[in-house]
């Protein structure tokens, strides 16, 4: 009901937008964006010539997020709202297309080549593909190039400093992908599976060579059931795993059934360091950028499946 009211609430109040009179004009283009990552990558490639707000802040899960009467205020004031996409932010659908249709929208994950989509096999997200594809920084990269063009063509004043600003960061994502690539390959064959409370790291998986068992399915809106849990569970004695990992954005609940089970087969398994997943750490901490959030992520499950502390 409560999306239902926000995409009439926006369809309202378009015809009658404007710019606040109480905000300096400084020349900035006002984006917002729906998740943290999106609006770390909207800052990055905007630079000096954006103003951004996220609406989904911390620890928020954006399958299930609602859009409040002050978001769709900032949404009819923006010059552009930029998202995520692949129904990520699902409750958000009906305002986004009430609002592509008086303000420019992006779509970062339109730059992301479809055949690098990961279509769940068991049509977990009513045939969607798989949207968290952040998880590989050189998907993220193509998504850095989907924003740079939507700037460009918003303000193409500044395109040229938007793409310079694209070649800088696709070379940060590149490293990040060697060290990534370098740290991951330090874990044992046999050590090398990724038990999450949702499945949202399948992107990471795939890159480098990680075995990514989700508790709940790719939406956290999917329940696990008795079955799953102990199939994990056999999975973790077999394979002797060491550590399991919750999500900032997930209950902890949903995974320490999991511990239970292995305990139960005299398996004793570690619940890890939590990782960030559908949401990014607070502002002004490394965790707080897409780079830090990766970082922190990939040191954290190296550290974990190898039986270490984390740093």
């Amino acid at each position: 009901m409560r999306i239902v009211a926000a995409g009439a609430a926006l369809s309202t109040l378009l015809p009658f937008r404007a710019v606040d009179s109480a905000r300096a004009d400084d020349g900035k283009k006002r984006v917002v964006a729906s998740t943290g990552q999106v609006g770390d990558l909207a800052r990055i490639i905007g630079g000096e010539h954006v103003d951004v707000k996220a609406l989904m802040g911390p620890g928020v899960d954006p399958h299930l997020f609602k859009a409040s009467e002050g978001d769709i205020i900032d949404l009819i004031e923006s010059d552009i709202i930029m998202y995520s996409g692949l129904h990520l932010e699902g409750g958000l659908g009906e305002v986004l297309e009430q609002a592509s249709k008086r303000i420019a929208v992006s779509q970062v994950s339109d730059g992301v080549p479809v055949d690098q989509l990961i279509q769940p096999e068991d049509d977990a997200f009513d045939g969607n593909p798989d949207p968290h594809f952040w998880f590989d920084p050189t998907l993220w990269a193509d998504a850095a190039g989907e924003a740079a063009r939507a700037l460009g063509e918003l303000d193409p004043d500044h395109a040229t400093d938007y793409l310079a600003n694209l070649e800088v960061y696709t070379g940060q994502l590149n490293d990040l992908d060697a060290y990534a690539a370098e740290q991951f390959g330090q874990i044992p064959e046999r050590s090398r599976i990724l038990v999450t409370a949702h499945d949202a790291f399948g992107y990471l998986g795939r890159r480098y060579s990680l075995d990514v068992v989700g508790l709940q399915g790719i939406s956290t809106a999917t329940e696990a059931g008795v079955r799953d849990v102990q199939n994990i569970a056999d999975l973790l004695v077999a394979n002797e795993v060491r550590s399991i990992f919750v999500e900032t954005s997930v209950p902890q609940r949903t995974i320490e059934a999991v511990q239970v089970a292995s305990r139960d087969r005299g398996w004793e398994v570690a619940i890890g360091a939590s990782l960030y997943s559908d949401a990014m750490g607070d502002d002004g901490t490394n965790e707080g950028t897409y780079l830090g959030m990766m970082k922190y992520d990939i040191d954290t499950i190296v550290a974990g499946l190898s039986g270490e502390t984390p740093t």
